[in-house]
């Protein structure tokens, strides 16, 4: 569903708000802006924003580049779809999700079951300028990063295209990206 850009005013947000009954999961490639959309949607709508990533570091007491290093990315992905479901507990709130997350079968449907599901979808020049602003991706850490991108969303895209809410996050403010993602949500519930 295409979604234009107009911010809602704080009625029809606030009467948004009150339509949600449980947590509003953004998934999506790395870069594409789901801790920086996640961020300014919970703000719109009053609700709290949690950082699944920040969430499996406190869990570990390991940043993400040492969990992938001491349990490779299979033992992270448990850990993750752990630390997501106690995270989807029911209670509203905006919950943003590492890249690999909704590609996990269990985790996915612990998300598509218990949540309101946003793929954030980007194209790969802007997904590569986000994520060279910063050095904490492991799987961009070998070989070319372009390549990399291409390959994932290749890769990931039928996983992401299973979230019932489909939003672009292009170049520019967020608060554009935060826009559609409210008149995706105000078309789907």
């Amino acid at each position: 569903m295409e979604v234009d850009e107009t911010m809602p005013d704080a009625p029809a947000i606030a009467a948004l708000t009150r339509r949600i009954d449980r947590p509003i999961v953004l998934v999506g490639l790395m870069g594409v802006g789901k801790s920086s959309v996640g961020r300014r949607l919970a703000s719109a709508l009053g609700l709290p924003f949690v950082d699944a990533d920040d969430e499996i570091e406190l869990a570990a007491k390991m940043s993400i580049p040492e969990i992938f290093e001491a349990f490779g990315e299979p033992g992270f992905r448990d850990g993750e779809r752990r630390v997501i479901a106690r995270l989807i507990d029911g209670s509203p709130k905006v919950v943003a999700t590492g890249g690999g997350a909704f590609c996990n079968a269990e985790t996915r449907q612990l998300i598509l079951d218990r949540a309101i599901a946003v793929w954030l979808d980007s194209d790969v020049e802007t997904l590569l300028e986000r994520v060279g602003r910063r050095d904490n991706r492991p799987l961009l850490r070998d070989g070319d990063p372009r390549e990399t991108l291409i390959r994932l969303k290749r890769e990931r895209q039928n996983f992401y295209a299973e979230a019932p809410i489909h939003v672009a996050s292009g170049p520019g403010a967020h608060s554009r990206t935060v826009a559609r993602v409210l008149k995706g949500l105000n078309e789907w519930l």
